[in-house]
């Protein structure tokens, strides 16, 4: 028999924002509870019973990363099919807004640490997020079904990623948007 987990109180609820907050800037790989504990105003002891380990913690921050993906995902959803490209370019401009680097800079980092630590707090996650974001492109096209549309929009995804890591690692957002555009027609 499954059980569920409460719901987070009030408190764990603050904490796990702050502790997002200082995880945008800091990172998650070498995340360590001291540190991260005093600058939320807490203590390693409160954080360690709230989300039951470090890894707990992480899961918790990686899940309430993805949850800001999920919301792009959710608004992007159109009632009629506007097209492959026109969702990408969509995309293109929620990813690389500046505003977003700390959190594409924590998606990357979550991202490799899924692929390197499969069975840590990271699993999965890259595969989840490769899933949603193709869902998404597959709701934008009029024939998804069939080989050709999912060869199209995997490589649109990959186009996109692509260019994220390139904009990430240059902080050249005019020649990864031209980039971007040629590719997209």
């Amino acid at each position: 028999m499954q059980t569920t987990k409460p719901a987070p109180s009030a408190r764990e609820q603050e904490l796990l924002e702050l502790a997002y907050a200082y995880s945008l800037s800091h990172g998650l790989a070498e995340l360590s509870l001291r540190p991260l504990a005093a600058a939320i105003g807490s203590s390693p002891r409160v954080l360690l019973f709230l989300f039951g380990s470090k890894d707990g913690l992480i899961r918790a921050l990686l899940a309430r990363a993805r949850s800001d993906e999920l919301a792009l995902l959710k608004n992007l959803r159109y009632d009629d099919q506007p097209g492959l490209e026109v969702v990408a370019r969509e995309l293109w401009t929620w990813l690389a807004a500046p505003e977003r680097r700390p959190l594409m800079n924590l998606w990357v980092e979550a991202y490799g640490r899924s692929l390197v630590s499969p069975e840590g707090p990271w699993a999965d996650y890259a595969r989840s997020t490769v899933d949603d974001w193709l869902e998404l492109l597959k709701a934008s096209q009029p024939d998804p079904d069939t080989p050709t549309a999912e060869a199209r929009r995997t490589a649109v995804l990959a186009l996109l990623r692509g260019a994220l890591l390139d904009l990430l690692a240059t902080d050249d957002l005019d020649r990864t948007t031209r980039a971007v555009e040629t590719e997209l027609g």
